[in-house]
């Protein structure tokens, strides 16, 4: 009989971010490593990772990172990881490895083991196995996770879809499944992301329609904005593509790199021959492809429709789509691209979200992978807390009790033993890393929030100079203001401002000493009430006082 605990270091109440952990007695087996994006409020921020300190803490117990495919919100804090623990044992399929590999060129990381599984084919870890089976999403050789224990299986589905026109590579084995679930499954985690919605999901993840319609109605050069993992995505395109003369130019080394490795491994099926130097970018008929950087969605579309990228100018003879659905968070930065292309006059096409879906798990979808494994225990993950209970009341249907059923948050423990679930409040500490450049953990949530006072309400600075041997005020106070308010307009608030901060550095300079630290304080406080009343604006502000000799 096992100790069997599960719970998440991120992915449970959000978008991204995945990462779960399930501790089999003394060995520990982490799934996914994921990243996500942050919205416009974090001003300045790339990309935020779950806080991996538990992983560092039980290194020795660790026997892996086991990735599901090559999405970002599943193994973009691989990198960030990789950094500190490079000999940490990372598995995945032949094609996560490649895209991994991508990854950790592009931030000079190197890691030391990882390890390429078939999906089918067991994994020994003493008396604990895994066992990772291929699921159909948006990236081949896409695969699920079962924990082999002595008390039951442990199934982690990750992203997945029935989607019986997905074939090869992306194909399910619903066999293998159905086996697993005969032979025991103690706990199901299952993605929330669609429990909303009504149905299968398919064919409703499919876009070849709306391309074939474009491209033969359209005459000019198109541009299709797309995430640049999403290769079921990529196949459709370029499938409708092959069917007329028109040729492919792919905008980004990176993105046309994968491109090139995934028709190498026959993931994609398309002639390289058709895709064209950078040369060709202006063609009349020319298809051109446009992803983003992994931290900055729509960056790179952002950049050319602004005018700056050295490559292209989009003209009003242009019709771009946008292929891919936006992130949470992300909706008013794609908006305002809409509108700036609209504005330069081009057409643009926009897949609807609703009509147009990801390839993610509907509640038939949830329905049928439940009775494939017919679970004692049911744990709804991946997505906001709303999708989870929309996950767990979809479940209910099929006659599941609602204390069968485990609705949890980062860092609460579930926990088994001899195979049946415990009481238990242990938590595990679970926190955002927030990361701004190249260095991980160098931004915290004070910094975001200087960040978002800055941007709301600007700054002001007082800077003063005192003699270091009278102690009289030689220069100042001056009052610089960025984003506040418009200098020449406001002479008056300045000068009074500058009065208050005069009066309060002359009344902490008493018997030829100063006071700085009250003095940063009384003119934060006395001239922070008098711009509020002013203006109803909180700007950020800064005291420079400095002795200087004469």
């Amino acid at each position: 009989m096992a100790k069997i605990k599960i719970f998440a270091l991120g992915g449970l109440n959000e978008d991204g971010k995945n990462m779960y952990v399930v501790e089999v007695d003394k060995d520990i087996f982490v799934f996914d490593a994921g990243l996500k994006y942050p919205d416009d409020k974090m001003l300045g921020i790339d990309y935020i990772i779950p806080n991996f300190d538990y992983i560092k803490e039980n290194r020795k117990r660790v026997k892996g990172i086991f990735i599901t495919h090559g999405h970002d919100e599943q193994m973009g804090a691989l990198p960030d990881i990789l950094k500190e623990m490079p000999d940490l044992d990372i598995y995945g399929t032949d094609f996560t490895i490649e895209l991994l590999k991508y990854e950790l060129a592009d931030e000079n990381v190197k890691a030391t083991n990882l390890h390429v599984i078939e999906p089918h084919r067991n994994i020994k870890f003493g008396n604990n196995s895994i066992f990772p089976i291929s699921l159909t999403h948006s990236t081949p050789r896409n695969v699920g996770y079962v924990v082999n224990t002595v008390d039951g299986a442990i199934v982690y589905t990750g992203n997945f879809v029935f989607d019986q026109a997905m074939q090869g590579a992306y194909k399910m084995d619903i066999g293998k499944l159905a086996y697993v679930g005969k032979q025991g499954v103690l706990c199901l985690l299952s993605e929330s992301k669609y429990a909303d919605k009504v149905g299968y999901t398919a064919p409703n993840n499919r876009i070849s329609s709306v391309i074939r319609e474009n491209l033969d109605l359209v005459e000019g050069r198109i541009l299709i904005n797309i995430f640049q993992t999403q290769f079921s995505r990529l196949q459709e395109i370029l499938t409708q593509i092959k069917e007329t003369k028109r040729k492919v130019v792919i905008l980004g080394k990176r993105l046309e790199n994968m491109v090139l490795k995934a028709i190498d491994m026959k993931y994609i099926n398309f002639n390289p021959k058709n895709i064209l130097s950078l040369q060709h970018i202006n063609d009349k008929n020319i298809i051109v492809l446009i992803s983003d950087e992994r931290e900055k969605p729509f960056s790179n579309m952002q950049r050319i429709v602004r005018g700056y990228d050295k490559f292209i100018k989009i003209n009003e003879n242009d019709t771009l789509i946008f292929a891919s659905q936006v992130y949470e968070g992300m909706e008013k930065r794609a908006t305002a691209i809409y509108d700036e292309v609209a504005k330069i006059g081009a057409n643009v096409v926009i897949l609807s979200s609703k009509k147009y879906l990801g390839s993610h798990a509907s509640k038939e979808d949830l329905m049928m992978m439940t009775n494939l494994m017919n679970p004692k225990y049911y744990m709804p993950v991946i997505g906001e807390f709303r999708h989870q209970v929309e996950n767990k009341n979809c479940i209910m249907k099929l006659g599941y009790k609602e204390e069968n059923i485990i609705l949890k948050l980062n860092g609460q423990v579930v926990a088994f033993k001899d195979g049946k679930l415990m009481k238990t409040t242990e938590r595990i500490k679970v926190d955002d890393i927030l990361v701004d450049g190249k260095v991980v953990g160098d931004i915290s949530s004070v910094v975001v929030k200087d960040r978002e006072l800055l941007s709301d309400n600007g700054i002001v600075i007082v800077s003063a100079s005192i003699d270091s041997a009278s102690k009289k005020i030689v220069a100042g106070p001056e009052i610089l203001t960025r984003g506040f308010i418009y200098v020449k307009d406001n002479l008056d608030l300045i000068k009074e401002a500058s009065k208050i901060s005069l009066e309060v550095i002359n009344e902490n300079i008493k018997n030829n000493y100063i006071d700085f630290n009250k003095i940063k304080l009384g003119i934060r406080d006395k001239l922070g009430k008098y711009l509020y009343k002013e203006t109803e604006c909180r700007p950020m502000i800064l005291i420079v006082v400095q002795e200087v000799k004469i």
